[in-house]
């Protein structure tokens, strides 16, 4: 589940991709060093942005499953996934993807990542997500790593919201705005109680105590004129979920930030987890998927 509008993923998909971590990045693709197929599944597709961050650090022959309860972002997602492509086949069922040298076959799948976090059993050699993590509760991420940890998965989180915001310049309601923001943020988002800004640090511990090994690196949004469309968006989104948490009105604040863009952040984090006992697969593994 992604919970977002296409513009919205579209607009901030070049921030996304500029603050990845690329030394999380660059574990995720020494893990899968000379793997020729890889099956990876995408929870809270969304626009297909991860596919897009990640496929070209993978190997030549992918197939990917995007998981999302909104089929019309799924739509959104396969036709930007094809424009993306150097070429683009449709089948009835999945896209066919050439990028770059690499043949990447992507499904599209309706799903309720609250009931299952990941649907389908045993099917992938890598889980990933971007900005999925702060939106869910503890339970459901104590039900993920127990599916991660009994199908010897791999798993790859970009993006988790870690709590820090700021703009540029400063007004007096900053604080208030953001703090109503930030436990806003801990509402249900249909996952149980969302840990929000809590998110990144509280899923590292449960994996520690899961014997899964990890890789971590800040991801934050720096954002400055150039960037000024996205954050007006970010601060009407922030006034938005400031006042249905609080109750109070942030209309001045709103109105400040609708003319003033200088700068802009936003924290997050960056990880890769590993089973315990995983060894990495070889070059000479099938993918569990066939692509």
């Amino acid at each position: 589940m992604s919970g977002f509008d296409a513009d919205w993923l579209d607009l901030r998909e070049p921030a996304d991709h500029a603050a990845r971590s690329q030394d999380v990045l660059d574990a995720v693709a020494a893990a899968f060093e000379g793997r020729v197929g890889l099956a990876v599944a995408d929870l809270g597709a969304g626009s297909g942005s991860t596919l897009r961050a990640l496929a070209p650090r993978l190997g030549p022959a992918q197939s990917w499953t995007l998981f999302d309860h909104d089929p019309e972002l799924l739509r959104h997602a396969r036709v930007r996934l094809a424009a993306w492509a150097d070429l683009a086949e449709n089948r009835d069922d999945s896209l066919v993807l050439l990028r770059e040298g690499r043949r990447i076959q992507v499904r599209f799948a309706l799903a309720d990542l609250a009931a299952e976090p990941v649907p389908e059993e045993g099917a992938f050699d890598l889980v990933a997500c971007s900005a999925l993590l702060d939106l869910v509760g503890e339970s459901w991420m104590a039900r993920l790593l127990e599916r991660l940890r009994a199908s010897e998965t791999p798993f790859y989180a970009a993006l988790t919201y870690d709590g820090a915001k700021s703009f540029a310049p400063p007004h007096p309601d900053d604080a208030a705005a953001l703090g109503a923001f930030n436990r806003h943020q801990r509402t249900d988002k249909g996952f149980g109680p969302a840990l929000g800004g809590e998110a990144g640090a509280r899923f590292r511990a449960l994996a520690a105590a899961a014997g899964f090994r990890e890789a971590a690196g800040d991801s934050p949004w720096r954002l400055a004129e150039d960037d000024a469309p996205l954050i007006h968006a970010l601060a009407d989104g922030v006034a938005q979920a400031a006042e249905a948490a609080s109750g109070a009105s942030f209309a001045a604040w709103r109105a400040f930030r609708a003319e003033a863009a200088a700068a802009a952040a936003v924290g997050h984090v960056d990880l890769f987890v590993t089973p315990p006992g995983w060894p990495g697969p070889s070059s000479s593994a099938p993918a569990r998927r066939p692509s």
